[in-house]
């Protein structure tokens, strides 16, 4: 019985295990798990591990991918071998959750039932699930440069701006709560599509890619900072 019940908690794990925010990333489902070849996360959609979240780099931290589930994982966390039907049943590389997965071996470092921390959330997951989500740049205090990643208001958390370096990433790096801010807009110069959010001495400067993707984050940033998480509380409130 213990069995059943570690196999069905797993099963639970993996039902979006592999739902990717992009539309061209079909979702796996959970018995397909080994008997289908899954389409690949691509590499420049994540920066850091998809299970352990250490970011990669060129020399001792390398992409690879899992060939159960598709996500780019560190050589750590894919540093085990499973039989996969679709390959002919030959020992394939996956990762740890898939391994425990589909053999029903147990490893010393399983993270199962790992609480997850404010910025821990999958920028798939959360984004699946958002008010608003896109890319935009974050710039810099003197206006020339900055970080471009994904932004996402997620809407269990809608108070707070998360920001992910890339669109599949497993861990946003940092997050703005909203609450309190004032949306300012900017005049267009040389196309660049500009809007702050300001309170005191605090301003966070973004550009975004069109005119029309400036206009809908300015409208959700600034019902999050009036505390507005539904759009029939902005309708109740509007008067005559």
């Amino acid at each position: 019985q213990d069995a059943i019940d570690r196999k069905e908690k797993r099963s639970e794990t993996f039902k979006i295990a592999v739902h990717g925010l992009e539309t061209d990333i079909p979702a796996l489902k959970t018995e397909e798990l080994g008997r289908r070849a899954p389409q690949w996360v691509r590499d420049n959609l994540v920066t850091m591990c998809m299970r352990c979240k250490e970011p990669f780099n060129a020399i001792t931290r390398r992409r690879h991918h899992c060939r159960a589930c598709g996500y780019v994982v560190c050589a750590r966390c894919s540093d085990y071998k499973a039989e996969l039907q679709y390959d002919g049943n030959r020992p394939n590389r996956v990762c740890q959750e898939c391994f425990i997965f589909l053999t029903g071996h147990t490893v010393l470092e399983d993270r199962e039932g790992k609480h997850k921390g404010i910025l821990e959330k999958g920028a798939a997951e959360v984004s699946s699930r958002s008010l608003l989500c896109s890319s935009l740049q974050l710039l810099d205090k003197n206006g020339k440069g900055g970080t471009r990643g994904w932004f996402v208001i997620p809407q269990d958390d809608p108070l707070v701006l998360y920001i992910y370096a890339a669109p599949q990433d497993v861990r946003a790096h940092t997050s703005i709560p909203l609450l309190g801010y004032q949306v300012r807009d900017m005049p267009q110069s040389e196309s660049r599509h500009l809007f702050q959010l300001v309170q005191s001495r605090q301003v966070f400067t973004f550009l975004a890619d069109t005119e029309e993707l400036k206009q809908r984050w300015m409208k959700a940033m600034a019902l999050s900072a009036a505390g507005i998480t539904h759009p029939e509380e902005e309708e109740e409130g509007a008067g005559p």
